[in-house]
């Protein structure tokens, strides 16, 4: 693969495609629209459902494998996996849904739904992987923007299948297996990694301002339309409209490359980021190349040269260590990237994982029996449900990065901090369903929009 120049149009390009695969990835949260039809069609006991459920789970949460082939493979073998698991597993649930093939045994079901769901782990880890490393000092906001796409994917889906599949299980998952592979496919060639840029950029930080901004502006046209297709009867061209605009909402970070292109920056105009040494004044070469010889080279290549020559005593040895002619390898430290090998046996990643196994662990429960739940608390219409869940979600993700990120760079204060705080909440809001008190029950929509909103957040 050619490398890129830093500060180039790419990694942004690569950014924007990114928001596709990323609404692709959230296929799993699109398991509250085609649960009921599990139960009606196929017969499935709440039980089994919720079984079931477990299975949209697994899929969607085991990236041990995606994030070892992160490291191994370029993206877009990342990215085509996905692809393939995301076109075999909902295409076995489509057979089924749609009676296609009957009688499909259950474990066969629960494995086709671990594989289909898997799919969003594959997609969701190259392009978050990819575009970390193509903006190394904003990972925190990249993270943010992707994961709120994320987030933001579940009212997508409930806008298609509200206004396009007309309410469609069986459509539903036809486009699970056959769009979703569809725009990974389209957007694979321009995921790709970058050489970042060496050093922060005025312009960076308004792009994903307006970034942000056109994120949030989606997230809230989402859930208005979705609350006017519930209250109106709107025609078939309206709805069509609606969704187009919806697509124009998804397609404005290109926005930004757009603008790079058209209005290049006075830096790049000058010929000072094209790399080339010949616009560069002599004084500057000869102090890059006293700078190159300066450089300390890896490890490896030190100890390499240094043994070419004859046999080395251990005192020697100790000595050139001493002096710095010979570099030792040492662990990382926190805050650098781990292995992982190195990873695994640090309790600092463990207790991520036991916050993040009980934080998210819980939230995806109630995601799952989120059609169920509505419709024991008078909710009969699940879609608004759903696409308050994933606009909450949206903001709870988004923020999570914004803020994170502003705090940790003003302040030092942690991320581990806030994830504290979201834990809290959801306490809160567990507590809140758990209590079933009388004041909220003589308003039982509110009180379940009201909980859930505060449990994506």
């Amino acid at each position: 693969m050619a490398v890129l120049k830093e500060g180039s149009r790419p990694p942004w390009v690569g950014l924007a495609a990114a928001v596709w695969v990323q609404i692709a990835a959230g296929n799993a949260y699109t398991f509250p629209l085609y649960s009921p039809a599990l139960k009606s069609v196929l017969g499935f006991s709440q039980q089994q459902l919720t079984i079931i459920g477990v299975a949209n789970d697994i899929g969607e949460n085991v990236g041990i494998l995606p994030g070892i082939a992160c490291n191994k493979f370029p993206p877009w073998v990342i990215l085509l996996l996905g692809v393939c698991l995301s076109f075999f597993g909902y295409g076995v649930l489509w057979l089924a849904i749609s009676q296609t093939v009957l009688s499909l045994p259950y474990w066969v079901l629960f494995l086709a739904l671990v594989v289909a769901t898997n799919s969003s782990a594959w997609m969701g880890t190259a392009v978050l992987v990819t575009n970390m490393r193509n903006f190394p000092l904003s990972r925190g906001t990249v993270a943010g923007i992707l994961k709120g796409y994320v987030g933001l994917s579940g009212a997508v889906f409930t806008e298609i299948f509200a206004m396009v599949l007309n309410n469609s299980a069986s459509d539903l998952l036809l486009f699970l297996t056959l769009g979703v592979p569809t725009i990974c496919l389209a957007m694979m060639y321009f995921i790709r990694a970058c050489t970042p840029a060496s050093g922060e950029d005025s312009s960076e930080h308004v792009h994903f301002l307006f970034t942000q901004a056109a994120s949030l502006l989606l997230a809230v046209y989402l859930l208005t339309t979705t609350i006017l297709k519930n209250m109106l009867s709107l025609r078939s061209s309206i709805s069509y409209i609606l969704v187009g605009v919806m697509v124009v909402f998804l397609m404005s970070p290109l926005a930004i490359p757009l603008k790079m292109t058209l209005f290049p920056s006075r830096l790049k105009r000058s010929g000072k980021l094209d790399g080339s040494s010949n616009d560069l004044t002599e004084e500057e070469v000869s102090s890059s190349q006293t700078a190159a010889l300066l450089t300390p080279m890896s490890s490896e290549v030190d100890l390499g040269s240094f043994h070419e020559g004859e046999d080395v005593s251990e005192v020697d040895m100790l000595l050139a260590v001493g002096e710095g002619a010979v570099k030792k390898k040492r662990k990382p430290r926190r805050g650098e990237d781990f292995k992982f090998r190195e990873a695994v046996i640090k309790a600092d990643f463990w207790l991520l994982w036991l916050a993040y196994f009980l934080g998210v662990g819980s939230g995806v429960t109630v995601l799952n029996n989120l059609a169920q739940i509505g419709v024991a608390l008078g909710v009969n219409d699940t879609t608004i449900l759903l696409s308050l869940f994933s606009f909450c979600n949206f903001l709870g993700r988004l923020g999570a990065g914004v803020v994170s990120e502003h705090f940790v760079r003003s302040k030092t204060i942690p991320r581990t901090f806030w994830m504290m705080l979201a834990q809290i909440i959801m306490i809160m809001t567990f507590l809140l369903y758990a209590s079933a008190l009388s004041a909220w029950q003589s308003n039982r929509s509110a009180s379940v929009f009201w909980s859930t909103g505060w449990l994506c957040l």
